[in-house]
């Protein structure tokens, strides 16, 4: 999710929840984001998992940034839209993990435990690096939309 406020762009990243990420900040945050099923549209699930990890709702129009491959090797392919929303009233889904791990006890975390705007210049420290294309591809639409 995208936004204009006082004349310049913000985007919205998140932070994912537990144990693992709780103490990172920098190159930790990411976009939205999740798995589908063979049977399932790509950009139907990236609404899906944007409404189950915020609580958010992505509206129509729909931006195509293409593909990453994030270190793990999971392909990622992201859309944009304009839209808005509060980060405090961010609600995500939640997860079980195995915490510590091969420790066979089990815990509930959220998928996200935040959400926050971000300038491109702000969100290019923090968004995980394998994803930073995805940011230049929203920047370059949005530099073709404005000329």
């Amino acid at each position: 999710m995208y936004r204009e406020r006082a004349g310049s762009i913000e985007v919205f990243l998140v932070h994912p929840g537990g144990p693992i990420w709780a103490n990172k900040d920098a190159e930790a945050w990411t976009i939205p984001k999740g798995e589908y099923n063979a049977d399932e549209e790509p950009l139907a699930a990236a609404q899906r998992e944007f409404a189950e990890e915020t609580g958010f709702m992505a509206t129509a129009p729909f931006i195509e940034l293409g593909s990453i491959r994030q270190r793990s090797g999971k392909i990622v392919t992201a859309w944009a839209f304009a839209g808005d929303c509060v980060p405090a009233d961010l609600k995500s889904n939640s997860c079980e993990i195995e915490w510590p791990p091969r420790s066979g006890r089990r815990m509930e975390i959220p998928e996200i435990d935040r959400g926050v705007w971000l300038s491109f210049e702000r969100a290019r420290t923090y968004i995980r690096a394998e994803q930073l294309p995805l940011l230049d591809s929203l920047q370059n639409w949005i530099s073709r939309k404005i000329l």
